[in-house]
């Protein structure tokens, strides 16, 4: 049976004396040091005479409370001597660091580092991922009998034909409103009839393939990193390479073909909803007939505007597939891990969508197409 250990305090002068008995080890010190942290007088001695068995457990309780109170630690046996001596060494040794605080404007600049140094890694990334797209697409026009012609066919469907209804929907209200929006406008001017080159030149030219590419990037894009993050999590494509089958050909190449196709035509569907919501509109408020609406845009609106749409259709699909893909691919830890990178596809692609838009609008002025 273990023998318990138990303490007597001795008034003194000075502070009182601490005395200890019997053994001070883990068996027993657990019930015996909530004991000792309530003791509230002032301690000058703390006596060890009556101590038997001792281990690094009651010695640390001892040095701690020597250190605490400021008192002395006497009449230690040998063993309690070691064990003593080896601890107010350490902790004489052991000095609490302070935390350094920067300046506000040291850890703004750091955390502008960080993300700056954070873009760089990610762009490298980006750029070793189209390269092995490159590779692989290298390797299927060398052998094209490799190629999943339905995998294209399924994800133009989910991306394309699934995606009808809700562009259509939006194209057609953003059409609406941009000719109610505009004839209020140019109302103050008695221009109400220039509404119909407004509607056709806004939905042809920028918002319909821009709005398009948004709509996929949300609804595609972010389908493409939840399926390749989950199958990543799942070792679906750890197994694809142990059987032969890369994962670029299988999973990836189809997804980006599959939205480079789509997304121009989805653009130009969009274009067209867009047009029927402004003639709509302008039926129904301006007083001009629907016939007349239509026949008005292809009179006012310029050919090389319907390029400019097809033109950044293929490239905004490229980098709608290529986000979602590729944060898809990157996943590596947890099921959370595959929320943030459905996320960061989103940002990633309507951002760079968005930039490379406004790029498009600079490079077309230059070349006359203003």
């Amino acid at each position: 049976m273990t023998q318990s250990a138990d303490f007597s305090l001795i008034p003194g002068e000075t502070g009182d004396t601490l005395v200890l008995h019997g053994p001070l080890t883990v068996a027993t010190m657990g019930a015996l040091d909530p004991q000792l942290r309530a003791i509230t007088t002032p301690l000058a001695w703390i006596d060890l005479a009556d101590v038997g068995e001792i281990d690094t457990v009651g010695a640390w309780v001892c040095v701690r409370m020597a250190r605490d109170s400021g008192a002395q630690i006497i009449h230690p046996r040998e063993t309690a001597v070691r064990l003593i001596a080896a601890l107010q060494q350490t902790d004489s040794q052991t000095v609490a660091a302070e935390p350094i605080v920067l300046p506000w404007w040291h850890r703004a600049l750091g955390h502008l580092g960080d993300r700056v140094i954070g873009m760089a890694v990610g762009a490298l990334s980006v750029l070793g991922f189209v390269g092995q797209m490159i590779v692989a697409a290298g390797g299927l026009l060398r052998h094209p009998s490799r190629f999943r012609y339905r995998a294209l066919v399924h994800q133009m469907e989910l991306v394309g034909v699934d995606a009808l209804m809700i562009v259509g929907l939006m194209s057609f209200l953003v059409g609406i409103v941009i000719a109610q929006q505009g004839a209020v406008q140019l109302r103050q001017f008695g221009a109400e009839v220039y509404t119909v080159n407004l509607v056709g030149r806004l939905t042809l030219r920028e918002l319909g393939i821009l709005m398009t590419a948004i709509m996929v990037a949300g609804r595609s894009g972010s389908a493409f990193a939840a399926q390749l993050g989950t199958m990543k999590l799942t070792e679906e494509v750890d197994a694809m390479r142990t059987i032969g089958v890369a994962p670029m050909e299988a999973l990836v190449l189809p997804r980006v073909l599959a939205t480079v196709i789509m997304l121009p035509l989805l653009g130009v569907y969009s274009a067209i909803m867009g047009i029927i919501g402004g003639a709509v509109l302008g039926q129904a408020s301006l007083g001009i007939p629907f016939i007349t609406f239509l026949t008005r845009i292809r009179e006012v609106v310029p050919t090389h505007d319907i390029w400019v749409g097809l033109v950044k259709g293929p490239v905004f699909g490229l980098i709608v597939a290529l986000a979602g893909c590729y944060q898809g691919m990157q996943v590596k830890t947890d099921a959370e891990e595959v929320g943030t990178r459905t996320t960061a596809a989103v940002v990633m692609a309507i951002f760079t969508v968005i930039v490379l838009d406004a790029v498009f609008a600079v490079l077309f002025s230059e070349v006359g197409w203003g």
